[in-house]
């Protein structure tokens, strides 16, 4: 896997619902960013009941589906950092990262913690919430870190596995819970609130799932 784009942006005025909102989720490419403990240095994380702190310290998505986002939606204003993405990176897949594994990057070492919960603003983004929909139909949510060490990261900057501690949770397979979970996948839910890794965000959202299947 490598980074292909480091990307945040300013705070952005958008208009949602006849009112006018702040967003940091018009993230363009910069040539380099520092990762610190709870958000990326000069990054604009408006709404911090959601976004930035330590178990979403830095987003990653996978540059491996831009052009099919870019078919489905060829009139959108297209960057890398479209998804709000502060690392744009080669090779990754939501399906074979799992939950707590630890990766090198740059000067940085982050630990994986939880899957993106899709919200109207990544509508506002591409100008539709028709967007929403396919998005949490698809295994690539893009990928949560805790940033375990800050440090830089450029370009160029390869994700170099460090520890994985478990095997059955990938990232893609919690997101899939969180949406689609039924009155079968019960037991496995509970072991996935069970790990010590996964974001506590992440375990609220699945409590929620469970609480609409029972």
């Amino acid at each position: 896997m490598k980074v292909i784009s480091t990307n945040i942006s300013a705070p952005k005025i958008v208009l949602w619902k006849g009112k006018e909102e702040l967003t940091g989720i018009f993230k363009k490419p910069v040539s380099e960013i520092f990762l610190g403990k709870e958000d990326v240095d000069d990054d604009a994380v408006v709404d911090r009941k959601y976004h930035g702190g330590v178990d979403k310290a830095c987003y990653l998505f996978t540059a491996d589906i831009y052009d099919e986002w870019k078919r489905m939606f060829p009139d959108a204003d297209w960057s890398l950092g479209m998804f709000g993405e502060n690392l744009t990176v080669a090779g990754l897949d939501e399906r074979e990262m799992y939950i707590g594994d630890q990766y090198q990057i740059g000067e940085a070492l982050v630990e994986v913690s939880e899957p993106r919960e899709p919200c109207y603003k990544l509508g506002i983004r591409f100008g539709t919430q028709a967007i929403l929909k396919p998005f949490l139909n698809q295994p690539h949510c893009g990928v949560y870190v805790r940033v375990l060490r800050p440090g830089k990261v450029v370009t160029g900057d390869e994700l170099v596995l460090i520890k994985r501690v478990q095997e059955e949770f990938t990232m893609a397979r919690i997101y899939w819970l969180r949406y689609n979970a039924e009155i079968t996948d019960v037991p496995e839910v509970n072991r996935a609130l069970d790990l010590d890794t996964l974001a506590s965000s992440a375990k609220r959202g699945l409590t929620k799932r469970l609480t609409f299947i029972e």
